[in-house]
């Protein structure tokens, strides 16, 4: 396949790019127009009434997308690229190369029939992505990512007509094989959260006295069958067990089938500094990042990950907390892997970082009973509920034990460590995290004190890195004395006065 001309001045975007703009805006009053037409008939007159109306705004949004193909053009130059875009407002945009953080291919099944791809452009600033491209021909669109890649026009312009061209070296950094996916699937919580939002989208959908009658209907109908068959209460207690196992089963069937459609074919590779992610077994998604706009990495370790002796590395960018549209972001850098290889990864692509951690500071354990404190809201919930349900609700208080457990527990884990490169904070008890972040890409110190905190003579830092606006786990060193936390603020303080910020 010969390379395209990406440079021939302003370019318009795919032929069929209208109607790609069509699907992603029908898909938005889908529902509306659905209601319209099927629950909005009471007679013939308005039945007639609400197909001009479902016909008129389909009209509306066919020429919203024609007129988008029609006015929209842009322009790679050697150091940016130049967008213009609309009719009656006119609007034109120059985004440096240097500036975008991050390039996603996506593709879904419809592009890759036709052989284009969606191409979103995302930097730091700004609550939507610089430049969001429905479609361009899949070539345009990789040559497109590989001019963001290099900064600059490529060395063949300046080179001798009849000098070779050379791809750039790539080497794969991780790959994920199905028996991985799978376990990935296995440790994972996706099929529950498919199920609450279908159910969650059928109970608004339909009316509440029609869900809530259509639950009361069938449940006594099955109490009947059930009370028919005259079971003993052991008998009862092992439907009950095993209709929970068949549930739970499910739930993680669906989940290995979600990570397979959403994770088959994963490639981590890197060509010059700059990591893409590939992966997708329907929907394919392309994203790029260099390694400098990596701002902080995350690393976790569940019950089942421990079980299966595997963990998940993640990564923030500028622009994945602001920009993660469908999973579109660059930030699962390993989904599972062995712990080996994750810190072979993390020693890799940061070579001068000693990694893991030679040595941990602890935080005290005095105060570990904070963090079982949010669990004494079941105090009022059963002393109001202890007047309509009676005192068995009281047993709800034997949650208050094992917070206190998992609290000290908790705070045996916790601890950080602070370098000349980089600072690291670990905690969680039965789901583990390790979160890292480099000197030079810390942004702000914070020190905060609750009046908890005052009363206790502790203090919190918050270490706020780009991208990192809602983060969890946060960077943050909790429950620390107040002399160690106002030391340690003063040293980090003085060490990000000398050094240049780097993002």
């Amino acid at each position: 396949m010969s390379t395209p001309d990406i440079d021939a001045g302003e370019q318009r975007l795919h032929p069929l790019s209208w109607l790609f703009v069509l699907l992603q805006q029908a898909r938005q009053f889908f529902i509306p127009l659905v209601l319209l037409v099927f629950f909005g008939q009471r007679g013939d007159r308005e039945d007639g009434y609400a197909h001009l109306a479902s016909l008129a705004a389909l009209g509306v949004l066919v020429a919203i997308s024609v007129l988008q193909y029609l006015t929209y053009r842009y322009r790679l130059g050697p150091d940016a690229i130049h967008i213009r875009s609309g009719l009656l407002e006119r609007s034109w945009r120059d985004i440096p190369y240097a500036r975008i953080h991050n390039v996603a291919l996506h593709q879904s099944v419809l592009h890759r029939l036709f052989g284009v791809a969606e191409v979103r452009l995302e930097s730091a600033g700004g609550a939507r992505p610089e430049a969001q491209m429905r479609v361009l021909r899949l070539d345009r669109a990789l040559a497109l990512e590989q001019r963001v890649r290099h900064g600059t026009r490529a060395s063949v312009d300046t080179a001798a007509p009849d000098a070779p061209t050379r791809e750039p070296a790539s080497r794969t950094l991780l790959g994920l094989p199905i028996p991985e996916v799978i376990r990935l699937g296995l440790v994972s919580n996706r099929g529950m959260v498919v199920v609450a939002a279908a159910f969650g989208v059928l109970y608004q959908a339909f009316p509440e006295r029609s869900v809530t009658r259509f639950i009361a209907d069938n449940g006594e109908v099955a109490y009947r069958y059930v009370h028919q068959l005259h079971p003993g209460m052991a008998a009862t207690a092992v439907a009950a067990v095993l209709l929970l196992v068949l549930l739970l089963l499910a739930m993680r069937a669906l989940s290995v089938v979600l990570a397979l459609v959403q994770y088959y074919g994963f490639r981590l590779s890197e060509t010059e500094r700059r990591l893409t992610v590939e992966r997708g077994l329907l929907t394919r998604i392309r994203t790029s990042t260099t390694r400098r706009r990596i701002q902080a990495w995350t690393l976790r370790e569940g019950f089942l990950h421990r079980c299966l002796h595997r963990r998940r590395l993640q990564v923030d960018t500028a622009a994945s907390q602001q920009h993660d549209d469908h999973g579109r972001a660059f930030r699962d850098v390993a989904p599972i892997a062995t712990p080996q290889a994750c810190d072979a990864l993390i020693a890799d692509l940061l070579p001068h970082v000693a990694w893991p951690p030679a040595q941990w500071t602890p935080v005290p354990r005095a105060n570990g009973w904070r963090l079982a404190l949010p669990s004494l809201w079941l105090l009022p919930v059963a002393a109001m509920a202890s007047w309509h349900v009676g005192p068995w609700i009281w047993l709800l208080l034997a949650w208050w034990p094992w917070s206190l457990f998992a609290a000290y527990r908790q705070v045996a884990r916790m601890g950080w460590s602070v370098d000349g490169e980089r600072v690291v904070v670990r905690g969680g008890w039965w789901d583990r995290w390790w979160r890292m972040a480099e000197l030079d890409k810390l942004q702000s110190l914070q020190l905060s004190r609750s009046p908890l905190d005052r009363l206790c003579g502790t203090a919190s830092l918050w270490l706020d890195t780009a991208g990192a606006s809602g983060a969890v786990p946060p960077l943050r060193l909790r429950l620390l004395p107040l002399a160690q936390a106002e030391a340690l603020y003063a040293q980090l303080g003085a060490r990000l006065a000398r050094r240049r910020l780097r993002w």
